[in-house]
């Protein structure tokens, strides 16, 4: 399916969290030396683990809400809650106003409208999409995100030291405009909506969504998709939390290329921007590619050797300090990223009902707003135990995870395999 031939809708988006992404991406990566360096590496992490809290109901009541009052509603009212913050965090690390806790609290606002947003916004794709083509157009979606990847990070590590403050007001200020253009050009999209009833208390809508969450939390198979989820996220999390700090403390002006007598150096702030523009380099050449190499295979062998692959790479780096096999162990890490990159978010539109779209969405984000509040931990457990047992652990969890996919598939072709029995018979 060509973008051509994409709903409006999707194109406005295309180009709209574009701009957003790339914004985001220059100040993004650099938050946990941020924080690190404002509040210690201990306590860094312990605020990170607490901020992905309010990100984790934020992101249940996101798919309830996109349910029951509209895509688009949620969208536009979470990007522009997104921009709000942003703008709180600039004036809280301004030359005029200092203020590290100020700027923690919005950043953890900025997490719980991201939160909102994203169910929201994958119910849409699945809405508009035939079943056929939603790989692919996922895949579009997770390239442009990865493009920004590319160039945020670059730009960053030029601008963050000294203009720090300006990319989060720039960040607010496309936030803003990203939800008036959802608010002009995009339509509403959910197939039903549920009717608020005006005689229900406040918090009754609570209620509702936690029956709901429930009923979906008895799919067993979509259970174990979650929790294998979260048990793999705590490689690729590490992008932004340890990856960031582990280079900073091992990469110390490092020879990245020599040509005779000249040579290039980089620093642990320059090695890390290198392998993360790395990583978005391949995705955004390749995951449209790779997802669809990827379809000519059982979803099975995919998913479990995907997670193989970060144990691998996540191993790898906690025996290297040197630039190259860092970079060498980002292509492999890189490479298990690409492999589900369209097929997940496929096989969620596959085995949720229709009307529950948004909150089976919303639940399998479970997988990133669970894992994001664990991952931080990986930072102070740096302190207690080391980086290089820190990785090994991290390695065993993605194994772990690979197991549980080959479980739940196996779930999930028994009944096939029964019924082809009985017709055979």
């Amino acid at each position: 399916m060509r973008i051509r031939d994409w709903d409006l809708n999707l194109k406005v988006r295309l180009f709209g969290e574009a701009m957003m992404n790339i914004t985001f991406w220059m100040f993004f990566p650099f938050l946990t030396i941020y924080f690190a360096e404002e509040f210690g590496k201990a306590q860094a992490g312990l605020l990170l683990v607490c901020s992905q809290l309010f990100s984790v109901f934020a992101n249940l009541m996101g798919g309830y809400c996109a349910d029951r009052f509209g895509r688009k509603t949620m969208m536009v009212l979470s990007s522009f809650g997104q921009g709000v913050c942003f703008l709180i965090f600039a004036l809280a690390s301004s030359p005029w106003f200092h203020s590290p806790w100020i700027g923690f609290i919005a950043f953890a606002l900025v997490g719980c409208f991201g939160s909102i947003y994203w169910p929201a916004s994958q119910a849409m794709v699945a809405d508009v999409v035939p079943e056929k083509d939603r790989s692919n157009v996922f895949a579009v979606f997770y390239t442009s995100i990865n493009i920004a990847v590319v160039v945020g990070p670059l730009l960053g590590a030029i601008f963050y030291s000294n203009y720090f403050s300006q990319l989060l007001l720039i960040c607010g200020i496309i936030c803003i405009g990203l939800s008036l253009i959802l608010a002009k050009l995009t339509r509403e999209t959910a197939p039903v909506m549920t009717q608020v009833n005006k005689s229900d208390k406040w918090y009754s809508f609570l209620k509702n969504q936690v029956k709901d969450y429930g009923v979906i939390l008895k799919d067993r198979v979509f259970l174990l998709f979650i929790v294998a989820g979260v048990l793999v996220s705590q490689t690729f999390m590490q992008l932004d939390l340890l990856f960031p700090v582990y280079t900073k403390d091992v990469v110390h002006n490092q020879t990245f290329f020599a040509f005779g007598d000249w040579s290039i150096k980089v620093s642990g702030e320059q090695a890390f921007g290198i392998i993360l523009s790395e990583n978005g380099l391949i995705v955004a050449l390749l995951t449209v590619v790779v997802t669809r190499w990827m379809l000519k295979y059982r979803e099975r062998n995919v998913f479990i050797l995907s997670s193989c692959m970060y144990a691998i790479a996540i191993f790898f780096f906690g025996q290297t300090q040197w630039i190259w096999g860092l970079i060498f162990a980002m292509a492999i890490f890189t490479l298990g990223e690409l492999m589900v990159a369209g097929l997940q978010q496929s096989f969620i539109s596959k085995i949720s009902p229709e009307n529950m779209r948004g909150q089976y969405f919303a639940a399998a984000s479970l997988r990133f707003t669970i894992g994001k509040t664990i991952a931080p931990i990986s930072i102070p457990l740096t302190v207690w135990i080391g980086y290089q047992w820190t990785f090994m652990i991290l390695g065993l969890l993605a194994l772990v995870s690979a197991l549980l996919y080959w479980v739940m598939f196996a779930m999930i072709e028994k009944p096939k395999a029964v019924l082809l029995k009985k017709s055979s018979i």
